[in-house]
């Protein structure tokens, strides 16, 4: 059984800010099952005996080598979308706010090289495209909250 495809998939997804209105973005790589090439935050299939605490540190620390702190947690939202092979898709995603402290900061490096081709810090005002369609969506529906920890100092 695929997760998403056969059964409604549980995703905990990151949105790791640096305290300074910059938001942390990979670039998918062409081994990613679908998206290839968009600009997303992270995050991960919920796993097994895990919290959705657990999961989404666990995924930042899998996918940027760091530690973050969790600052909020967001409704989830139901991302419906086709597939590279056209197949609908249905996942739910529990969306957190993470920040990533200036010691960490220096550890950010791509763990994931078969998935992510590059990274890079933005602002909301300068971010990559394109975007993946979950990062749209979250950030489009919570955008007020997402303004409040986009503060430059």
């Amino acid at each position: 059984m695929k997760t998403g495809i056969d059964v409604i998939g549980v995703s905990t997804s990151f949105y790791c800010h640096d305290a300074n209105g910059r938001w942390l973005l990979h670039k998918r790589s062409n081994n990613c099952r679908d998206e290839k090439g968009a600009w997303d935050s992270g995050g991960g299939k919920l796993e097994f005996g895990l919290t959705l605490e657990e999961n989404v540190l666990k995924e930042i620390r899998e996918e940027y080598n760091c530690n973050a702190i969790i600052q909020r947690q967001l409704p989830a939202i139901t991302l419906l979308r086709k597939s590279s092979e056209g197949a609908l898709t249905h996942w739910i995603i529990i969306p957190f706010i993470l920040e990533i402290s200036p010691l960490e900061i220096q550890k950010v490096q791509i763990g994931d090289v078969e998935k992510m081709s590059e990274y890079g810090w933005f602002t909301f005002e300068n971010l990559p495209h394109p975007l993946h369609t979950g990062f749209q969506k979250t950030t489009k529906l919570y955008r007020p909250i997402f303004q409040e920890y986009s503060i430059t100092s």
